[in-house]
């Protein structure tokens, strides 16, 4: 009886010489089963064997398609891109912001400030910092409490502590059907199952999300409400009113990814439900991706849980870090830099809407990215690879997906990072391949 990884390392070698490209769909199994001689149980089980590989991917209702080559893939989204375009990586900079940053690296030649900014803290940050980031962070409709406010070593580290503290392995944890990729992994790493909640153009359907916790309990959900990664949404009043009630009514704990809340005026969840929310910012978005800083505001409740997971894995800010981002913060300079950022983004909102031929964008979009439904033609993971061809690097659908084969037809093109000139240059190949099809952008 022929071994069904036998069989997944010919396939892997097919993908591997070229022969099966990326983006190519692979037989239904039924067929691939006649084709090798075998039987379609030993077929399924190949199929998922690539597929936990990583060699292809299935999409539901369209079949399955070998995967873009992990040398493009966006997976490494907090790396830099092969591509000579990055059209990945949702950061943005430029040296009008790093100028007016730069006098509070300055002060740190000076002898006896550099040694005090390299004590050790924990996870509560040095004295005043507490104060100092809950008016920072606070919105006419919200203060966060000041001995409430924790700090990781960056907003991953940040959301990977606030897991770790309200979940133990098996327990299940809500997200968005689309979510931050690095969620999938940490769920992995943790043993926490993922539950794809039921959303809508608004974001979390709370009716569903009633219906799925009274069947099964869930432990946690982690939610983007505002400037959702990667649909760019941002939720309504009205249905975080709603969101917070059923938080309330239930007691879920939600995690509050905030990474992208400053490109937009809406008050946070955690100013509808202060008691069920975990609030998770960082200065990574904000000032720079290399800034290793991040916020945990959280209610009493969990706020000595998630502080023990920071000391015990010394995911605690260091002290270099915090100094700089509290000297930013006092001097009005951290909300300069991104008041500059939030424009830059509109502006290329609007520049994306016009090459790309979309609706303008409604005010106060200035997400650093737009969300692109592929036309019938093309499938994801060929799009991708067509754009790589041409020195384009984007993001496929799937890797946002948070049930492996349930992610749409679509693409994440990240516009913040850029210079414009290359930026217009990355949207006219991706007007022309939208025009085109497969076999015009020469995929096989």
């Amino acid at each position: 009886m022929l071994d069904y990884r036998a069989v997944a390392d010919a396939v892997a070698a097919e993908i591997a010489s070229g022969k099966l490209p990326a983006g190519a769909r692979l037989q239904p199994q039924r067929a691939f089963a006649y084709q090798r001689g075998i039987a379609v149980s030993t077929a399924s089980r190949v199929y998922a064997e690539l597929v936990r590989r990583g060699l292809v991917v299935g999409e539901v209702g369209r079949g399955t398609f070998v995967r873009t080559p992990d040398r493009l893939q966006s997976t490494r989204i907090s790396e830099i891109a092969d591509a000579p375009i990055d059209l990945q990586l949702a950061t943005s900079g430029s040296l009008e912001q790093a100028a007016l940053m730069a006098p509070a690296f300055e002060s740190l030649a000076n002898p006896a400030v550099l040694l005090g900014a390299m004590d050790a803290l924990g996870p509560f940050g040095p004295k005043g910092a507490g104060a100092i980031v809950s008016h920072y962070l606070g919105h006419d409709h919200w203060t966060p409490r000041p001995d409430g406010i924790l700090f990781a070593g960056g907003g991953r580290q940040a959301i990977a502590c606030v897991m770790a503290a309200l979940c133990k392995p098996g327990d299940r944890i809500g997200v968005e059907p689309l979510t931050y990729p690095s969620i999938i992994r940490m769920a992995a790493r943790l043993g926490l199952q993922l539950v794809a909640l039921e959303v809508d153009d608004d974001g979390v359907d709370v009716a569903a999300l009633a219906r799925a916790h009274r069947a099964k309990p869930l432990d946690a959900i982690y939610i983007q409400p505002t400037i959702h990664n990667p649909l760019g949404f941002s939720m309504s009043h009205a249905r975080r009113t709603a969101l917070a009630e059923v938080l309330e009514e239930t007691g879920i704990f939600c995690i509050e990814d905030a990474a992208f809340a400053f490109l937009s005026d809406v008050a946070p969840l955690a100013a509808y439900a202060p008691a069920q929310v975990i609030y998770v910012n960082s200065m990574q978005k904000r000032l720079g991706p290399g800034i290793g800083v991040g916020f945990v505001v959280a209610p009493p409740s969990a706020k000595d849980r998630i502080a023990a997971v920071m000391r015990a894995g010394g995911w605690m800010a260091s002290s270099l870090s915090m100094r700089l981002v509290l000297s930013l913060i006092s001097d009005g300079t951290a909300g300069r830099v991104a008041s500059l950022k939030r424009k830059d983004a509109g502006d290329r909102q609007l520049l994306t809407a016009r090459i790309l031929d979309r609706a303008p964008p409604p005010a106060g979009s200035n997400a650093f990215y737009v969300w692109l439904e592929l036309p019938e033609a093309w499938n994801a993971e060929a799009f991708v690879s067509a754009a790589a061809l041409q020195g384009v690097a984007i993001t496929p659908a799937g890797v946002f997906g948070a049930i492996p084969g349930r992610a749409p037809n679509a693409v994440r093109v990240a516009i913040s990072a850029p210079p414009l000139k290359e930026l217009e240059r990355g949207l006219h190949v991706i007007r022309s391949l939208l025009a085109s099809v497969p076999g015009d952008a020469e995929i096989e």
